[in-house]
C-alpha cells in the first residue's frame, strides 16, 4: 500500500438511482504517515444434514496432514485453511425439559451454543455480537443469506418452531434473524433501492433503467482523476464485480419471469451451482465495499431435500444422511458433502484473489465452515466437522490439523474467534475456557 497526501475519506460513496456504492479500501483513504489499518472480517457458512466422518477428518493432527477427500478442494489454500475436530456441541437442556439431539439443535447451536426450547428462546449468536460492534462502522451491521427459505417445504423438528432450522443467526434470546434467500434482495440490501421489492416491478425496473453503474460513469471519472493509479485499478474492479453480479441477477429475473413466486422467487438462478456462486459473489462485494463486515450464509436448511441430480445423487438430501451404514447412500451423502466443499473453495479463491489493503481480503478474513452435527445419521453432536479460512489480519495460522481435547465445548470455539477477531469475551454459551488456535 502507498501512503498518500491526499484525505480521501472512508465512506466515500457513489450514488446513483436510489442506489449507494461503498468503495475498497484505497490508498488515497490512508492519509499521509499514517499506518494503514486492517479491517476485519467475519463470515459464517452452514451446511446441514450432517457429514460422512471417515471422509472429512484427516487422518493425522498439526501441519503434515493430508486433506480428506471430502476437503480435497481446499487443497490448494492449504496454508490459509484451518481444519477443527473434537468439538461438541452438547449444551445443557432447557430449563424444564429434555436434551434432545435434532436438526433444530444442530443449527441453533452452531453460532450460540444455545439449546432451542419449545418456546422460541435461544442465545445471541457470535456473528451478531461482532455485529453489534463492527456495524457502527459500516452501513450495514450484518447480511444474512441463504439457498433455502424457510417455506421451502422442508419438515421441521417435532415441538420446535420452524425459524430454528431455518436461521443460524439470533440478535438476541427472542430475535432469529430472517435469511435472505433472493440474490437481487441481497443485492439491493447491499446497495440499496428506492422502489418497493416486489418481484415483478423489480425485473421491470432493472430492465428500464439498466445498470445502476451507468449512471455512475460521470461520478466515477471524476473520483478517478482525484486518487493514483494503482487506486484506479482497485476501483475499476470492484466495479466490474459489482457489474457483473447485477448483470447476472437480471439475467436471473429474465429467465424466471413466469416461475410462480409461490414455488420459487423471481431472481433466482436455474441451477443450484449458479445460486450458490452468485451469493457467494454478494458476500465477497460486502466485504470488498465494506458494507457489512458480518455475513452469514446457509448452504441449506436442517432437513434440506434438495437433490443433486449433477453429482450423480437424485436422492433427496435429508433422507440420504439416515443412511443407516448402507454404504452405496454413505458413498452418495459424500458426494454432497465434497460438492458443497467445491463450491466453498470457489468463494475461498475469490477472497484470496480480492486485494485488500496490503493483502487480500482472505488475509483479512475469517470464515467458520461446517455442520452443527457431525454424523446425520444419528444426529451425532460430538466431533463437529469445521473448517476455518483465512488468516484474520495475522491471527490465524492456517495449515494445520486441530484436535481439540475430548469433551471441548464448540463455545470454547466461539470464545477464541471473538478474541482473536477484537471484540473480547470471557464467556460464550456453554463454553469453559478458549481453544488454543495458536
Amino acid at each position: 500500500m502507498i501512503i498518500t497526501k491526499k484525505g480521501l475519506s472512508r465512506r466515500t460513496m457513489l450514488k446513483g438511482l436510489g442506489a449507494a456504492i461503498a468503495l475498497p479500501l484505497l490508498d488515497a483513504m490512508i492519509p499521509a504517515f499514517a499506518a494503514p489499518r486492517t479491517v476485519k472480517r467475519f463470515g459464517a457458512i452452514y451446511v446441514p444434514n450432517g457429514v460422512i466422518p471417515g471422509k472429512w477428518f484427516p487422518a493425522t493432527e498439526g501441519a503434515g496432514f493430508e486433506f480428506s477427500p471430502t476437503l480435497q478442494p481446499l487443497e490448494p489454500y492449504r496454508d490459509q485453511i484451518l481444519v477443527l475436530s473434537g468439538l461438541d456441541s452438547v449444551p445443557p437442556a432447557p430449563p424444564g425439559e429434555r436434551q434432545y439431539n435434532n436438526h433444530a439443535d444442530a443449527s441453533t447451536r452452531f453460532l450460540t451454543d444455545t439449546t432451542p426450547s419449545h418456546v422460541l428462546r435461544a442465545g445471541v449468536s457470535i456473528d451478531q455480537v461482532l455485529a453489534k460492534q463492527w456495524g457502527q462502522d459500516t452501513s450495514l451491521p450484518s447480511l444474512e443469506i441463504a439457498l433455502e427459505s424457510v417455506d421451502s417445504g422442508t419438515s421441521c423438528d417435532f415441538g420446535r418452531s420452524c425459524v430454528y432450522t431455518g436461521t443460524i443467526s439470533w440478535a438476541g434470546p427472542t430475535s432469529p434473524l430472517p435469511m435472505e434467500q433472493s440474490p437481487s434482495a441481497a443485492f439491493e440490501r447491499l446497495f440499496g433501492d428506492s422502489v418497493n421489492t416486489d418481484a415483478k416491478s423489480r425485473r421491470a425496473r432493472m430492465q428500464q433503467k439498466g445498470s445502476i453503474l451507468d449512471s455512475l460513469m460521470a461520478e466515477v471519472a471524476g473520483l478517478q482523476k482525484k486518487v493514483g493509479p494503482a487506486d484506479r485499478q482497485r476501483i475499476s474492479g470492484y466495479l466490474e464485480s459489482v457489474r457483473d453480479v447485477e448483470q447476472r441477477i437480471q439475467k436471473a429475473m429474465v429467465n424466471n419471469a413466469e416461475m410462480p413466486v409461490v414455488s420459487r422467487p423471481a431472481g433466482i438462478p436455474e441451477t443450484f451451482e449458479q445460486h450458490a456462486k452468485l451469493m457467494f459473489d454478494i458476500h465477497l462485494l460486502a466485504y470488498q465495499g465494506d458494507v457489512t463486515r458480518v455475513v452469514t450464509f446457509m448452504i441449506g436448511r436442517e432437513f434440506s431435500g434438495r437433490t443433486y441430480p449433477e453429482i450423480g445423487v437424485p436422492d433427496a438430501h435429508h433422507p440420504i444422511s439416515h443412511h443407516q451404514r448402507d454404504p452405496i447412500r454413505m458413498e452418495k451423502l459424500s458426494k454432497i458433502n465434497h460438492y458443497h466443499v467445491s463450491l466453498f473453495s470457489y468463494f475461498v479463491d475469490r477472497l484470496k484473489n480480492t486485494p485488500d489493503g496490503d493483502g487480500s481480503l482472505l488475509d483479512h478474513s475469517t470464515i467458520m465452515y461446517g455442520a452443527g452435527m457431525s454424523e446425520g445419521n444419528g444426529h451425532v453432536p460430538l466431533n463437529l466437522p469445521i473448517v476455518l479460512a483465512g488468516g484474520a489480519a495475522g491471527e490465524l495460522k492456517g495449515g494445520r490439523h486441530v484436535k481439540a481435547a475430548q469433551g471441548t465445548p464448540l463455545a470454547n470455539l466461539h470464545v477464541s474467534l471473538l478474541n482473536k477477531l477484537g471484540v473480547p469475551v470471557e464467556k460464550h454459551g456453554n463454553s469453559t475456557g478458549s481453544l488454543n488456535l495458536d
